[in-house]
């Protein structure tokens, strides 16, 4: 804990510090990339998350749109500790904040569009299209959120039907045969009724060459749509509906054999198409009834993803080895939160939520030379219900003191029903395997905070993470079936403030997650898949830093940096191997994220010109270990990214570029079947974007 008192002291000595500078105005003028009043409808409260006991990172559409992201995947490192490597295709979707995360099994950090929540992996990584702002909330957020957001939260908010009436349509032309069309509308059918309707299709030509085939290894398509409809019944009422669609097609798994020495992949280079297509469509029903004392909603939601993935899993040009994996999610949840509006000494907000999950998976391993293979069909549902309440008070003794109490009750059950037969001279149909089990936990949460009248904010929060155990469905072993849930306590500890007549704003905060039981993925004993099993104890602890800059109007800096330390204390490999990875570094855990941007705007007002906004963006990743022997590491990397847009009335024309540098640096690694396999960084790529609204 040595280093955890050095990192508090720290603390205060910087808070000291820059509470020396001059006073600051309003906390509404903080800069934070916000363009103004936005009615957001919030399914939980969040409010301003400047003046909220929690680390976290706004991003509003403004950012979004002026440094190119398309994807969630591409704020990695743009927000401290946040890290979601290229799979190499739409499968799975790893995502880690703080050094908190899953390879394959449920996500650690949570997801929500618009207060529906994103339960499966294989639903992450999806096109950014109509967002007025994403949110994201680091370390355990288990009191209001519940299962599965040990990391943290995602929380994305698309356009209001309320707020805009506008028609917009765009295109985009990029190098590698990148093509994007896009259209929305956005309007109001009278005073009460409001819609969106939007839609884009995107292509990718890819960007890896598979000299087996003489074709990109990479190529994607993409078709997508989302209807939001809004109406407000009365005064008090009012009802959102929420339906979207995407369909996506691409060629994936652009992995060569990894050269330890030079830290580069191979070309790719095998026989048979590998590829991954899923349908998704997720939808909700959300109803707000507000009075002057308290705002009572209900969230409904339905989810359903139907994905295939057919993979050369030998990756070379013999026909060894084949997998066909198809996946079938249908999820039903319901929400119903209340709480209290007005600003008085006690606040409160109490909730119920409960889902059903079905799942099912078919696995098909076919053995080429021999004839012989695998094919193993399962069900896999689960369902559960939680309760949870906070409390917080205000004015403590003091005025700008408060104390927030939180506890949350999570009951779940998963069942497992595994058939399998083998194919081939000696096929046979084994005897099915059925499993069920249940878990449950009671999560606390606690902080404090105070926040002066002079905006600065200091505080120090202690929350329990948790996430359910399950099955391997694909187990080699009886003592592979399942695993056990995982658990965590994080400590906090953090300040806020702005100074120059808030033309600076700052956040620091420093964290120690104390984990138990961390769910780990191990190859399997046929070294032909992965499995999930328990380590023992494991640490991770850090820092976050990030600065808002306003040195003269339409001129904006923003910098952010995250450091990661996470480690194995106790992790027993393999006993009769006497393999023991305790002391080694988290697999897939960057130790250090870096990132500064900048926004100018320059205005002409000219006849034929009105303005020219600049927009630069440099991100580090720092080394990272791919697997837990730390042996495979990738070291430090960065990508630099530029946008020059001019604009003029209605129509916008921007030329963008994305890793100017042409950086090398690997995306991702794996083992398998006694070789190693990466898939390189993607290249330099520039395009053009124009935008029409009406």
């Amino acid at each position: 804990m040595n280093r955890s008192v050095f990192f508090i002291v720290s603390l205060c000595l910087v808070s000291s510090m820059i509470r020396a500078s001059e006073p600051f105005i309003d906390k509404d003028s903080i800069p934070t990339y916000s363009i103004g009043e936005i009615e957001i409808v919030a399914f939980k409260a969040n409010k301003d998350l400047a003046i909220q006991p929690v680390s976290a990172t706004t991003l509003t559409k403004e950012v979004l749109k002026n440094h190119n992201f398309m994807t969630i995947k591409e704020i990695s490192a743009f927000v401290p500790n946040f890290f979601m490597p290229d799979y190499g295709s739409r499968l799975t979707s790893p995502i880690y904040i703080r050094g908190i995360g899953s390879r394959i099994n449920a996500p650690s950090v949570g997801l929500y569009v618009d207060g529906i929540p994103y339960f499966d992996r294989s639903s992450y990584d999806f096109n950014i299209t109509d967002i007025e702002k994403i949110e994201v909330l680091r370390g355990s957020q288990g009191t209001i959120y519940g299962r599965n957001t040990m990391g943290g939260i995602i929380n994305v908010y698309t356009k209001s039907p309320f707020q805009h009436r506008e028609t917009t349509v765009g295109a985009t032309a990029g190098n590698y045969n990148h093509y994007k069309a896009e259209g929305s509308q956005v309007g109001q059918i009278n005073h009460a009724l409001g819609y969106i309707v939007s839609a884009n299709y995107t292509h990718r030509g890819g960007y890896f060459n598979n000299l087996y085939t003489g074709n990109k290894a990479d190529g994607s398509d993409a078709l997508a749509g989302r209807v939001r409809l809004g109406w407000q019944i009365n005064q008090r009422l009012v009802a959102y509906l929420t339906t979207a669609y995407e369909y996506s097609d691409q060629d994936g798994y652009p992995y060569g054999l990894y050269d330890t020495e030079s830290n580069k992949a191979e070309a790719v280079n095998y026989n048979e198409r590998s590829y991954y297509r899923r349908q998704m469509s997720n939808n909700g029903l959300h109803l707000k009834y507000t009075t002057a004392d308290y705002q009572l909603d209900s969230q409904s939601s339905f989810q359903y993803f139907d994905g295939k993935q057919g993979i050369d899993q030998d990756f070379t040009p013999a026909d060894h080895y084949y997998v066909t994996f198809s996946h079938q999610q249908q999820m039903v949840s319901q929400e119903i939160n209340a709480r209290s509006l007005k600003e008085t000494p006690y606040q409160w907000q109490t909730g119920l939520f409960g889902f059903y999950q079905h799942y099912g998976q078919n696995n098909n391993i076919e053995y080429r030379q021999s004839g012989n293979g695998m094919v193993t069909d399962t069900k896999n549902p689960s369902s559960g219900i939680a309760v949870y309440h906070q409390s917080t008070f205000n004015d403590l003794l003091t005025d700008g003191l408060s104390v927030t109490l939180g506890l949350r009750y999570d009951w779940e059950k998963i069942k497992m029903e595994n058939r399998t037969k083998t194919v081939g001279s000696a096929g046979q149909i084994l005897d099915p395997i059925y499993k069920k089990d249940t878990y449950s936990r009671l999560t606390p949460k606690f902080s404090i905070q105070y926040l002066t009248d002079k905006n600065h904010l200091t505080y120090f929060s202690v929350s329990q993470g948790y996430k359910a155990g399950g099955f391997n469905t694909t187990a080699d072993r009886e003592e592979d079936w399942t695993f056990k849930p995982e658990y965590s306590w994080t400590y906090e500890i953090g300040w806020k403030g702005s100074a120059f007549e808030n033309r600076l704003h700052t956040e620091i905060g420093l964290f120690y997650i104390d984990w138990r039981d961390q769910q780990v993925t191990q190859k399997k004993a046929t070294e032909q898949g992965f499995k999930l099993r328990n380590a023992g104890k494991s640490v991770s602890k850090g820092i976050e830093i990030t600065s808002h800059i306003r040195p003269v109007d339409h001129l904006r800096f923003l910098l952010s940096y995250g450091y990661t330390h996470a480690r194995f204390r106790e992790y027993l490999y393999d006993e009769s191997k006497d393999i023991d990875y305790g002391g080694n570094f988290l697999p897939l855990v960057p130790r250090n994220t870096f990132s500064a941007a900048g926004d100018y705007t320059l205005n002409i007002k000219g006849r034929h010109l009105e303005s020219i906004g600049f927009n630069m963006e440099y991100t580090g990743i720092g080394k990272l270990f791919w697997s837990e022997n730390n042996v495979a590491e990738q070291p430090y990397y960065h990508t630099l990214n530029g946008k020059i847009s001019f604009r003029h009335k209605r129509m916008t024309l921007s030329l963008w570029a994305k890793n100017i540098t042409n950086d090398s640096y690997i995306a991702y690694y794996f083992e398998s079947m006694g070789n190693e396999f990466a898939q390189q960084g993607k290249p330099f790529t520039i395009g053009t974007d124009i935008q029409l609204t009406f």
